[in-house]
């Protein structure tokens, strides 16, 4: 009778346990920050600079927002696609996000497309508009799944895609305002986001940063759901 109720009550603690560990699970994390895990807020650019990591798509977003497909389906409902015809010129960046990766290379670069998804990013590129580049926070060490952004506002190509003056700033503002202006949606899914400014991830100022442009020193939290 004994070792039955002590059977009972060691079930129901591991069932508990369970429980526990799954609502644990599910609640996540929104982000890690990358320097406490030797990263930085800055991606390489190269010559020992970067462009800020200014927006970061929050780990407790809903979870196909956090895939490669469903982050461009998001990203497309914010009128942002695929580099014009596939090309690129350039280099890719790379960030390190304190996660155990150590540097790693963009996912993915987008620009803005004007609200035509097949050819309107090529607009983009001559006339200059928002762009961005995503990286994966998802080594061993840090697995938040969060999508960390370096968005900037772009000149045109006869300026040679350089960054507008305060383009890290206002490139990051027009994203999250047009993110949390109300509902987007595209390819038939339909998104709400929040925002929240987190301002302890990187210092204001021009110190370490991509032609010399000084941003705020303040990083969108964006919580995306598909509703």
């Amino acid at each position: 009778m004994l070792a039955a109720r002590s059977f009972a009550l060691l079930s129901g603690f591991l069932s508990l346990q369970s429980v526990i560990a799954g609502l644990l699970y599910k609640r996540g994390t929104a982000y890690f920050d990358p320097t406490v895990g030797g990263g930085s807020l800055l991606d390489d650019a190269g010559g020992g600079l970067g462009e800020p990591l200014n927006v970061i798509i929050s780990g407790l977003s809903s979870p196909d927002v956090l895939t490669d497909n469903g982050f461009l389906n998001f990203a497309r409902s914010l009128s942002f696609s695929t580099e014009c015809l596939d090309i690129h010129l350039g280099n890719p960046q790379s960030a390190n996000l304190g996660d155990g990766n150590g540097a790693v290379n963009q996912t993915m670069e987008l620009r803005a497309d004007y609200d035509n998804s097949n050819v309107g990013s090529c607009l983009e590129s001559l006339t200059g508009g928002n762009h961005l580049r995503m990286f994966r926070q998802n080594g061993t060490s840090a697995n938040s799944g969060a999508l960390f952004l370096a968005v900037s506002q772009e000149e045109d190509v006869s300026e040679h895609h350089t960054i507008s003056p305060d383009g890290y700033d206002t490139g990051r503002d027009a994203l999250v305002s047009n993110a949390t202006a109300g509902q987007t949606n595209f390819g038939g899914v339909t998104y709400s986001s929040t925002s929240e400014d987190i301002t302890n991830l990187i210092a204001a100022g021009s110190d370490g940063v991509n032609h010399g442009i000084a941003q705020d020193g303040v990083v969108k939290l964006l919580t995306v759901t598909i509703v």
